[in-house]
């Protein structure tokens, strides 16, 4: 089968590999679609924590094709989604239910062969079924809304809360659906993307700036501005070290900021201390997705979450590599590989 194999550090080949046989407990999976996410560029430029050689792609979907041993409530045939995020179940982290901070986690796409192949193996336990009706596209949204959902529980947004998004890309444009669903009032969406800005209102953000105008902590947090003394909630999702410092900045006293955004690993960024303690702001991290796939794999299957209006490109295995080398096209959202088009 194809595959685009991750080798080291700044080299990607389209490979043929063996077809993955599935063992006791493990589904083998055709892929109808992975998505190219922000993290699969940061592992080619060994910028996020790897284990090459190995087939990237985390966010897919596909039908069972084959099922190993000892599999219960699976069958061939049917549509699943993927948790890439295998956590051990016996480390203290594990015990503590914090899965996500596992001592063994274990990731496909990262640490184990993903979803840019015509196949891939995915644990009984990390599988989650989707309708059959389903856009088969969808499904590769699931991880991605599953990281969202655990920055949004983290935040607390409550009924009439008001919600300062930075980054307009998949993660700020889910972020804001999932604000909507927990009541917010008061919606705002930060971004260069004039594209991005008209979508993210046409899927409940209730305003929206671009911060090439400038001066945008005054317009939104001035006594005239958007959100009059800041927002109750600020959740970064750009990745980017200005908005990791300003999303402070955008909080009211006693806010909430979360860090959902993948920056690097190494780059650093300044904020000020006492100005975190003197409006007594919460800063938050936001890591993976425990024990919010199934919830985002059924959001996906409800249609509470719009997906179709993310879907910038589909192509093939052979386009993948060019994808992830490059940086994302200007208004680019999500561009979904289709392993085994055409």
């Amino acid at each position: 089968m194809k595959a685009v194999r991750l080798e080291a550090a700044g080299q990607i080949n389209l490979c043929d590999v063996d077809k993955p046989r599935p063992g006791p407990g493990d589904l083998l999976v055709r892929v109808e679609a992975c998505g190219i996410c922000g993290t699969d560029r940061h592992l080619f430029n060994g910028e996020f924590p790897s284990e090459p050689p190995l087939t990237l792609g985390h966010e897919f979907t596909g039908i069972v094709e084959e099922i190993g041993r000892d599999i219960t409530g699976f069958r061939e045939g049917i549509r699943i989604t993927g948790d890439p995020n295998i956590a051990c179940g016996h480390c203290d982290q594990c015990r503590r239910g914090r899965v996500n901070l596992c001592r063994n986690l274990q990731a496909i796409g990262i640490s184990r062969d993903g979803g840019f192949a015509q196949y891939v193996i995915v644990p009984q336990n990390q599988a989650f079924v989707l309708p059959d009706d389903l856009n088969p596209l969808y499904g590769a949204f699931c991880e991605p809304l599953a990281c969202c959902l655990h920055g949004v529980d983290l935040a607390e947004i409550r009924t009439g809360s008001s919600v300062a998004i930075l980054g307009g890309g998949v993660i700020g444009l889910l972020v804001v659906q999932l604000a909507r669903l927990a009541g917010a009032t008061d919606i705002l969406l930060i971004t260069r993307s004039a594209e991005k800005r008209r979508l993210a209102e046409s899927l409940g953000a209730t305003a929206t700036v671009d911060p090439n105008d400038g001066g945008i902590i005054e317009r939104i947090t001035a006594p005239d501005g958007l959100l009059p003394g800041g927002a109750d909630v600020v959740i970064e999702c750009a990745g980017v070290a200005g908005t990791v410092e300003q999303a402070p900045a955008l909080a009211r006293h006693g806010g909430t900021v979360v860090i959902l955004g993948v920056m690097p690993q190494g780059e650093k960024v300044s904020i000020e201390p006492f100005d975190l303690l003197f409006r007594e702001i919460r800063l938050v991290s936001s890591f993976l997705n425990p024990f919010t796939h199934k919830r985002a794999a059924d959001l996906v299957a409800s249609g509470r979450i719009k997906v179709e209006p993310l879907i910038s490109r589909r192509i093939g295995l052979n386009e993948a590599m060019e994808a992830i080398r490059n940086p994302a096209r200007a208004g680019e959202i999500r561009t979904l590989v289709l392993p085994n088009l055409g």
